[in-house]
């Protein structure tokens, strides 16, 4: 409790907010990495996965392959990174791992929406005289929206969590305010960055559920069928 109260100190003193190192600016950058990190990671993988969801080839390898990476410890990964000349390259480094991080449950729920798709209903469209980017389009799409926009917030929580490890290579974000709380030995500033990220992921989580509610293609769908 002594730590939760004294969290809540910490947060409600303006002074922490302030400045380059304060809460505001800490949490500016910590935006910028993620959602830096995932607009690249839905660029690079939902474009591939559902793609070879559509054409049903190649995809089980590729989700495979990708989860390999989930083995891989992002802070090593950014280590690593950090060591070799992309380290010269300020933020770079922070930003590949995260990105490395976010593409397998992109991948994976894009591609099995997919594939999980009623082949019959695919079947009656191409009956019906649909071309093969009508049915992607009209008829595979709006059914594997749901896994889709469920992998984009499972994508998009991770990497608010992870971006903390920005801090680990001298980069910005709310990990910056718990190093130095660590580095202090100030428990409750440790606690009330935590309390941040955690927030902060759940806001993110969120905005993502209302927003995937608002442009589901099914909606008027539904509407119309009732």
């Amino acid at each position: 409790m002594n730590a939760l109260s004294g969290a809540y100190d910490w947060l409600t003193t303006g002074a922490n907010w302030q400045g380059d190192k304060g809460v505001g600016n800490r949490l500016a950058e910590h935006l910028y990495f993620s959602g830096v990190a995932l607009a690249v990671s839905c660029a690079l993988a939902l474009p591939l996965a559902l793609w070879l969801g559509h054409i049903g080839r190649g995809g089980a390898l590729a989700v495979n392959i990708s989860n390999v990476g989930r083995a891989v410890p992002t802070l090593a990964v950014l280590v690593l990174l950090t060591l070799t000349p992309l380290g010269e390259h300020g933020d770079l480094p922070t930003l590949i791992a995260l990105v490395l991080f976010a593409v397998p449950p992109l991948l994976t729920n894009a591609y099995l929406g997919m594939r999980e798709v009623d082949r019959a209903v695919v079947e009656a469209a191409r009956g019906m005289g649909m071309s093969g980017r009508q049915v992607f389009a009209r008829v595979e799409l709006p059914l594997a929206y749901p896994l889709v926009t469920a992998g984009i917030r499972s994508a998009a929580v991770q990497v608010v969590a992870t971006a903390t490890l920005a801090a680990m290579a001298g980069e910005g974000g709310l990990g910056r305010i718990i190093t130095a709380g660590f580095n202090l030995q100030n428990t409750p500033q440790v606690v009330a960055g935590a309390l941040l990220v955690a927030a902060l992921a759940l806001l993110v989580e969120a905005v993502l559920v209302i927003a995937g509610r608002l442009f589901d293609p099914m909606r008027g769908r539904a509407g119309a069928a009732r």
